[in-house]
């Protein structure tokens, strides 16, 4: 690292003796100064973008002649050529397209979108400024072909192109270079901790595999953030949000958002910023009572198991309990607990408090610069993963360290979080049952209530009514002392046996590098990288199998790029551009994911594009040492380390004891890959009572899941009209998902005897095993964007999507794909920026068809939506100040994006904005 460290600087030394200094400003037509614009020298990747008033100041290291172009969101670019040193540059932009928006993500340098190899969505500041959203994040989901679930108010997960989860480890998501992903769950958790929306520059986003260049987790794609720099953006802003949101679960409640920004250049080497970001409101409060497993299935069913009901997980056959004196007249059914529904256990308020700050140093006043960046962030907020979490005080922050210039970064950082006050809500509402009555001591009761009602002449439903009633007896009423007592137990004990504590300090430290050597080869523009992270997964046992030290592993990747223009002729230019990237886990072998694509401009208008490309995703922390008990199933992850850290032991059967079993068995977490059944096969046998439709399961530990993906695309101008389409399709193979198996307490699975008692005692636990499907997952779709102007100047853009699913789920009925993504979207949008002198408004619609939602949490039907956000607002540059007011969820149908979440309810809200204009 040193050597290429000397090479490096040694190169900005050769380079730095001819020198280029010039300077200028960027209007539009009526001489107004375009903030925020890019400059870029022609052929290379050397920029910079215009300052709040337009202007601009770039040092190039070569002499003159070359050529600089100019554009930004909305307009059209403009070159101009360089032929002196000092040369004033004065572009005016005419209003253009978004074609000609300038990319990084793509293919890591920048490009413009119309030349783009693969499909790319972008979020420039004027869409952010004129979102219909309430924050910019929200606005993502008004893109083409993205999918935005929301898990909570505070808390939305961003996807492409299907197989989409709330722990969304397929999906990338990048703030200045730096993954987001939270170290204890391996996946963005959104916005909570991201960006201040004052300090957003751009937002871009590629739909799809994305593993060539950026690696393992950038598998469905990537979310791409960039900050402004304080040498090109100076001042302060700020922001403040007010509003309520609606929901006819929770009411009317309040609603604020406040960021500040504040950025100095103090001179030509020396520049700083921080940034402030406040959110306070209140969670969409989920309320369903339906049952997870048979929605025919109301609260006086004897099995009952609500969605938003947690302690009712706890379930038992009540014959299998009973004494041997009575068995006979105690029924072979399940009976339940009673649980709490979850607004008992939660206040739902949902606050993010974030801040970072960068130090910038240029000590050669020229391109090359080092950066600090500092980034904190703490908030309460609802998490869906295999339960229902209240996310309380979750802390994470990020430091990064960078050396880079137009040509090359080298970036080191480390991310670290705390959970907080972090709890379950399912266990705390089993565990608050548990404080009252415990499993053992309440079907007990049960069981002899039932028998002496059926003795005295009562009737099957009237001694289940009693025997229920007698349990129930002494429950803690919610609000009462005795319940708040027991939940504030519960919920600071990281024993899941007594508490529900989630316990988290876990970090990951990472380093990237790429060089691009564009300025010293003229016949084509390369580009070599490479990534090293090292985990350290430390939740105490609460998370992970890491029960007595953290459990520590590495991966790392090179890659390179070779991008090539060939002008055919004045009509043709044809770029072809190949990439190929190696990756190394230290469980795996490793794996090289290439891809090729090829774009040809006809005529300056119109582009056509395709690409071939693989990726990989390598198995994630969870998949690889989860070691928790869920309720109704434990999860288990296979690395091989891991399947002999989680022990467990169960009480046998009387029925089991009788055959010689022993009061107890103890299980490791291996017996869930050696010795299982298919949990389908289990539930067949209890229909049908025949041994011979048992199946054994052991599934295989898990590997690297991966795609091979072909894109086709086109974008083109036609006068007004722009398209932009693209088509793919996905070959998924050794595709990761989960298995929920049965496991016998005895017998060894498939020996015909001993195994099938154990199933028929009840003598079995069931695991969620983390194993790749033997099955052919495919995957397809295609989108299509247009946008155009109307009566003049009113912009109206429309996209359709289309995703589908190909897997024979009939074969396997025990994978699930979580593909968790609807067949058809349609969005839509109309607006004008100015309807008259600094007033605009905008109006947003998006459509999505129903889909059926697969997850560890439960799965269930997500009915079509229809969703209209609005907004106006109004501009008064004598005070830099912007106005806005808007509405999200207009019409007040409320709606979900996911199997038992909140309904998302209305939000309105006024905002004023001060020089971020």
């Amino acid at each position: 690292m040193k050597t290429i460290l000397q090479f490096i600087f040694l190169l900005i030394c050769g380079i730095s003796f001819s020198q280029t200094t010039f300077s200028g400003s960027v209007v539009d037509e009526n001489s107004q100064p375009i903030p925020g614009a890019n400059i870029i020298i022609l052929g290379t990747s050397t920029g910079v973008v215009t300052d709040f008033d337009g202007n601009f100041t770039l040092t190039y290291g070569q002499n003159p002649p070359f050529k600089v172009q100019a554009s930004s969101v909305g307009f059209e670019s403009q070159t101009i050529e360089v032929n002196t040193k000092n040369q004033k540059l004065n572009f005016i932009l005419q209003e253009g397209t978004t074609l000609d928006e300038v990319v990084i993500s793509a293919s890591r340098t920048p490009e413009r979108i119309f030349e783009s190899p693969v499909t790319v969505e972008r979020f420039g500041l004027k869409q952010i400024k004129n979102t219909a959203s309430a924050d910019f994040y929200d606005g993502l989901e008004n893109l083409k072909g993205v999918d935005v679930n929301t898990n909570s108010l505070t808390f939305k997960s961003v996807n492409t192109r299907g197989f989409a989860t709330f722990a969304n480890n397929r999906f990338m998501q990048l703030v200045d270079g730096m993954d987001n992903s939270t170290p204890a769950l391996n996946f963005p958790i959104g916005n909570l901790v991201g960006m201040v929306e004052t300090d957003v520059l751009s937002v871009e986003l590629l739909p799809g595999a994305s593993s060539a260049l950026y690696g393992a987790n950038a598998f469905n794609g990537i979310l791409f953030m960039r900050s402004k720099n304080p040498f090109d953006h100076e001042g302060i802003s700020a922001s403040i949000k007010k509003g309520i949101t609606s929901q006819k679960a929770a009411g009317d409640n309040e609603y604020t958002d406040i960021s500040f920004r504040a950025a100095q250049k103090f001179s030509e080497k020396f520049a700083g910023k921080i940034n402030f970001g406040y959110l306070k409101g209140t969670d969409w409060a989920a309320t369903s009572e339906v049952d997870k497993i048979d929605p025919t299935r109301t609260r006086a069913d004897l099995d009952y198991d609500g969605i938003n009901v947690y302690g009712d997980e706890v379930s038992a056959n009540i014959r299998s309990l009973a004494p041997e004196s009575i068995k006979g007249i105690i029924p072979d059914v399940d009976v339940s607990r009673t649980g709490y529904n979850e607004r008992y256990l939660t206040n739902y308020n949902a606050e993010s408090i974030k801040a970072d700050w960068g130090l910038y140093y240029r000590p050669w006043e020229n391109d090359f610069e080092i950066q600090y960046v500092g980034k904190v962030g703490t908030g309460s907020t609802i998490y869906q993963g295999t339960n229902r979490y209240n996310i309380n005080n979750f802390f994470q922050q990020q430091h990064k360290l960078e050396f880079k210039n137009n040509n090359f970064f080298l970036r080191g950082y480390i991310v670290a979080d705390k959970a907080g006050d972090s709890y379950d809500m399912v266990f705390t509402g089993i565990n608050i049952n548990r404080a009252w009555k415990s499993d053992e001591q309440w079907f007990g009761e049960y069981i002899e209530t039932y028998a002496g009602a059926t003795l005295t002449g009562a009737t099957e439903a009237e001694a289940h009514a009693a025997a229920r009633a007698q349990a129930e007896s002494g429950r803690y009423e919610p609000g009462s002392d005795e319940f708040i007592a027991a939940f504030n137990r519960s919920i600071n004990d990281p024993d899941l046996s007594t508490g529900s504590k989630f316990q988290d300090a876990s970090k990951y430290y990472h380093a990237d590098a790429n060089y691009n050597f564009s300025h010293l080869i003229d016949w084509a523009e390369i580009q070599l990288g490479g990534s090293y992270r090292q985990y350290a997964l430390n939740s105490s046992g609460t998370i992970y199998t890491d029960y007595d030290a953290p459990i520590e592993y590495s991966e790392y990747g090179l890659y390179t790029q070779i991008q090539k223009n060939i002008e055919l002729n004045d009509a043709l230019n044809l770029k072809l551009t190949g990439s190929m990237r190696y990756d190394k886990s230290e469980f795996f072998d490793g794996f090289v994911s290439p891809r090729i694509s090829a774009g040809l401009t006809v005529n300056k208008d119109h582009n056509f594009r395709a690409s071939v490309q693989t990726g990989f995703r390598n198995p994630t922390t969870q998949d690889l040492f989860i070691g928790l008990d869920a309720g109704r199933a434990i999860l288990i992850g296979s690395a091989p380390t891991n399947l002999d850290r989680y022990v467990r032991t169960f009480n046998v059967s009387t029925e089991g004891q009788a055959l010689g079993q022993g009061e107890t068995v103890t299980q490791t977490g291996r017996v869930a890959y050696e010795n299982s059944y298919t949990a389908s096969s289990v539930a067949t046998l209890a229909e049908t009572g025949n041994p011979a439709d048992l199946v054994v399961s052991n599934p295989d530990i898990i590997k690297p899941e991966q795609v091979s993906s072909a894109e086709v695309g086109y974008r083109g101008k036609f006068n007004n009209l722009i398209v932009d389409l693209s088509a793919y399709y996905n070959k998924y193979k050794d595709f990761i998902s989960q298995e929920v198996v049965v496991s016998p307490y005895y017998g060894t699975v498939g020996d015909g005897g001993l195994s099938i008692a154990a199933i028929a005692n009840d003598d079995y636990q069931a695991y969620s095993t983390y194993t790749n499907s033997p099955a052919d997952v495919n995957s397809y779709g295609a989108s299509i964007g247009l946008s155009t102007k109307i009566f003049g100047d009113f912009d109206l853009s429309g996209s359709y999507t289309y995703a589908k699913l190909d897997f024979d789920r009939q074969t396997y009925p025990d994978f699930t794909t979580n593909f968790n993504t609807p067949e058809h979207k349609f969005k839509a949008s109309f607006g004008n920026t100015e309807l008259f002198k600094n007033f605009g408004f905008n109006i947003a619609y998006r459509f999505s068809d129903d889909y059926y939602w697969e997850a560890t949490f439960g799965n269930g039907l997500v009915p079509e939506f229809h969703v209209v956000d609005a907004q106006i607002n109004l501009k008064v540059p004598s005070i830099k100040s912007a106005f806005k007011a808007g509405a999200t969820n207009l019409l007040g149908d409320e709606y979900f994006t996911a199997f038992g979440t909140g309904n998302i309810g209305s939000m309105y809200y006024v905002s004023w904005t001060i020089n971020n204009l």
